[in-house]
């Protein structure tokens, strides 16, 4: 991609969608922890676009009408793999009456999934789940005398995420506690989108403080 900066998410996903990457069933990843350090405005523009049948990878569901909460209300997402949704009642109905598939995940876990599809790792073993039903249906194996159940690492079409400071290649500076999910989901999907709060010209950022270059 020649030119990385959109003038607004609408542009940004316009040119996704004109290259078949947004599109309806695909799987989305949304950073942020619960309601700090998400890509608000990416995920408005993800509503307006229409596109249907998604399967979202967040922390959490957002609230009824903010963060990922506004496409529930739509409808647009058919599945959720998270760790905590205990705040959105639109979540818990279209749940209980088979509407939303949910795939639960412990919280180190979910992160360590996304990590782990970002650094190419296919699985990993963790004692996190073992003798529960979140184990059930995966592989249990011992080691030195102890027994961890097998995960897999998580990998999207597309990824969004909030962050402080951007400049024009793409290198990434998040601020604070927006530091949660938003530096692992960007390495774990095909294509980026990043809601930046300033943009700079290439070099302009001190390369120490890239957190993702």
């Amino acid at each position: 991609m020649s030119n990385k900066v959109f003038a607004s998410a609408q542009d940004a996903f316009a040119d996704l969608k004109s290259r078949g990457v947004l599109r309806d069933h695909i799987t989305v990843m949304v950073g942020g922890f619960g309601l700090c350090g998400i890509p608000e405005h990416l995920i408005a523009a993800l509503r307006d676009s229409g596109v249907k049948g998604l399967t979202c990878v967040s922390n959490n569901a957002g609230v009824d009408d903010f963060g990922l909460g506004l496409l529930l209300q739509t409808r647009q997402i058919k599945k959720m793999i998270s760790s905590y949704v205990g705040e959105n009642a639109t979540f818990e109905k279209q749940f209980l009456t088979g509407e939303l598939e949910v795939e639960f995940n412990p919280q180190g876990t979910l992160a360590e999934r996304i990590r782990a599809g970002g650094a190419g790792i296919p699985a990993f073993f963790t004692k996190t789940g073992v003798g529960t039903i979140i184990a059930d249906g995966k592989e249990v194996r011992e080691f030195n005398g102890e027994k961890y159940v097998m995960e897999t690492g998580l990998v999207a079409d597309l990824s969004l995420v909030h962050a402080f400071k951007a400049d024009t290649e793409g290198n990434l500076v998040y601020r604070k506690t927006a530091r949660n999910f938003n530096p692992m989901m960007a390495t774990a999907a095909k294509i980026t989108v990043v809601e930046a709060e300033h943009i700079f010209n290439a070099g302009e950022i001190d390369p120490d403080q890239i957190h993702t270059p």
